[in-house]
């Protein structure tokens, strides 16, 4: 699995329309409205790098409001939640009830 970050200007006040548009779109798992130099950020979970490209030049890039991206791709995650055991069917021993 692939994990990109990609950042994003949007035009001033379409903000909320647009995260609300991207969430909507497979491979995108989480979409941020965040302070400082960029205005969004979406987590992409794919299968391959390709997937990642495909989602910012055909759906990212053209959504009505999106100016600019920057994408970033992450090699390791390092976490204090385990998502894999989240998301697993029952639980491990040792894990919390």
């Amino acid at each position: 699995m692939v994990t990109a970050l990609v950042l994003m200007h949007v035009e001033g006040d379409r903000v909320e329309d647009v995260a609300q548009k991207l969430i909507d779109c497979p491979g995108i798992s989480e979409v941020y409205s965040i302070a400082g130099e960029w205005d969004l950020a979406a987590v992409l979970r794919v299968g391959k790098n390709e997937d990642v490209a495909d989602l910012v030049t055909r759906r990212i890039l053209k959504t009505p409001g999106v100016e600019e991206t920057e994408t970033l791709i992450a090699f390791k995650a390092y976490s204090k939640h385990d998502l894999e055991r989240m998301f697993s069917i029952g639980f491990s021993e040792g894990a919390p009830s």
